[in-house]
């Protein structure tokens, strides 16, 4: 099994930053994709960033240029720096991860999220 662990989030006033951070552990051979999306009040769920183990990286149009997502693969742990935060970047900040673990002599795909952190931000 793999299991993610997230912290980081919180209150913050607007125009404030925050930085989010994700831990992957488990039976994990290679992580492929790492990234964070959000889910506001009677919205639902949307990509915020997500970044392959090589580095690639892809933002939603709503925060580029303000949040930078980054990871670093000797922890498994991926990180999300946001910055200039707007009233409507209120929301639950799930994790997610796509990869491969080990399950005795054998190998299997994984595709598992986090259980959310709130980031709350005041006007």
């Amino acid at each position: 099994q793999v299991q993610l662990v997230e912290s980081g989030g919180g209150l913050v006033q607007a125009g404030g930053s925050l930085r989010l951070s994700c831990a992957a552990s488990g039976n994990i051979i290679s992580i492929n994709i790492m990234g964070w999306h959000r889910q506001a009040p009677g919205k639902q769920r949307e990509l915020v960033a997500t970044i392959t183990r090589g580095g690639s990286t892809n933002y939603a149009d709503s925060v580029k240029g303000r949040f930078t997502i980054s990871r670093d693969n000797a922890k498994n742990t991926v990180y999300l720096e946001m910055n200039s935060l707007k009233s409507e970047d209120t929301a639950v900040y799930y994790c997610h991860s796509v990869g491969t673990l080990v399950r005795g002599p054998i190998t299997i795909p994984y595709d598992v999220w986090g259980q959310g952190t709130q980031v709350t931000v005041s006007s």
